[in-house]
């Protein structure tokens, strides 16, 4: 299956960077050693084997890892959107289960990091303490609050619209970052803002699934994602942390542990008088239970995929990822499930993508 394929193939592309993997006794497996003396990938090492293949020079210069999180990165979020749309439409849209499916959707995220860590030699269990763990709190709670509001708003309109909404998440990342954080953002990226605004302004207009709950949720979701960066910047300056957290992957694994655990009550609070109906409608329906389970290991892979790949580059190339993503999730997943892309609804996209990415490099413009 898709997902199974995508989870194997981001191993890979993640173990394509790693050293040269050691046994429980501390030996070094000998094709890795190999591969680590001659220091090639794997897919570069069977590209030059074969009848001559690419030139070592150009090989040299590829960062074939770093290409692999690009793509399946990329692979990973247009397969979540259009898994979780098709999971919420069978479940009754906005007024069925969306609480359930974004709670349990971080719930497969928790069932594969604890297999992550119980697989041998996979990966290490964080050495994080208890402080370290009530300090991560508020990130934990943030990112529900992004993930279940994302997941509502995308019951409640077209998945293009709601991403569209999502791209002015820097509108409210400024505005967070000043009033609550104290941080200083300059003129030439408060005036970036103008199209971004204006582009989802214009998008609205002739958006056929408009909806105000649709709106208001992925505003809700942009808020809960600025107070995320914020505060996961703030606990990131924790002395030792780091170390004792171990890796990008464990970081991600935590949050989403923590975000699962503050999702339940919500869940129960919500819908949990529906809960016996989800369950029958989960038994009997294929279409939920597939692309509940897919949905939600799409969802954990990319975001640790983003992540490795952020912290592989540089700031222009992360704006320009990322407006790159906006455009090919926005179009294919609207061709895909057939959904209205109306000439002003494009414009407006245009108009607020792009002021994105001019808010994202205007300060190196600008100011050099």
């Amino acid at each position: 299956m898709r997902f199974v394929a995508l989870a194997l193939l981001a191993t890979t592309a993640h173990g394509a960077s790693a050293p040269a993997l050691r046994l429980r006794g501390g030996a070094t497996t000998k094709s890795s050693a190999v591969v680590a003396e001659s220091g090639l990938t794997p897919a570069s090492r069977c590209l030059s084997t074969r009848g001559g293949g690419v030139p070592s020079g150009v090989m040299s210069k590829v960062d074939v890892p770093l290409l692999s999180y690009f793509a399946f990165w990329y692979l990973g979020n247009y397969y979540y959107n259009i898994a979780n749309k098709q999971c919420l439409k069978a479940a009754g849209g906005a007024a069925g289960f969306p609480m359930t499916i974004g709670v349990l959707q971080l719930g497969v995220g928790v069932l594969y990091a604890l297999y992550m860590w119980a697989a041998p030699d996979s990966r290490s269990v964080p050495s994080v303490t208890k402080d370290d763990l009530v300090k991560m709190l508020p990130v934990g709670f943030c990112a529900m609050g992004a993930h279940c509001f994302s997941v509502f708003a995308l019951s409640a309109g077209a998945v293009s619209f709601g991403q569209i909404v999502k791209a002015a998440e820097p509108a409210f990342a400024a505005v967070v970052s000043t009033a609550v954080y104290g941080k200083s953002i300059s003129t030439a990226k408060w005036l970036a803002l103008i199209p971004v605004i204006g582009g989802v302004v214009l998008a609205s207009v002739k958006e056929l699934d408009f909806a105000w709950s649709a709106l208001i949720a992925a505003c809700t979701a942009n808020l809960f994602a600025a107070f995320k960066a914020n505060e996961n910047k703030k606990l990131m300056e924790t002395p030792g942390l780091k170390d004792r957290i171990g890796s990008v992957g464990n970081q991600f694994a935590l949050t989403t542990i923590l975000s699962f655990l503050f999702g339940l009550p919500l869940l129960l609070a919500r819908e949990g008088h529906k809960w016996s109906e989800f369950v029958s409608l989960f038994r009997s329906n294929s279409v939920i239970s597939t692309n509940l389970f897919t949905s939600g290991l799409y969802f954990y892979l990319y975001n640790e995929l983003a992540t490795l790949t952020i912290k592989k580059t540089n700031a222009v190339t992360q704006s320009v990822a990322n407006t790159a993503k906006r455009v090919i999730v926005i179009v294919g997943v609207a061709l895909v499930l057939g959904e209205s892309l109306a000439p002003i609804k494009l414009l407006g996209c245009a108009i607020g993508i792009g002021g994105v990415l001019l808010y994202s490099l205007i300060d190196k413009i600008v100011y050099g």
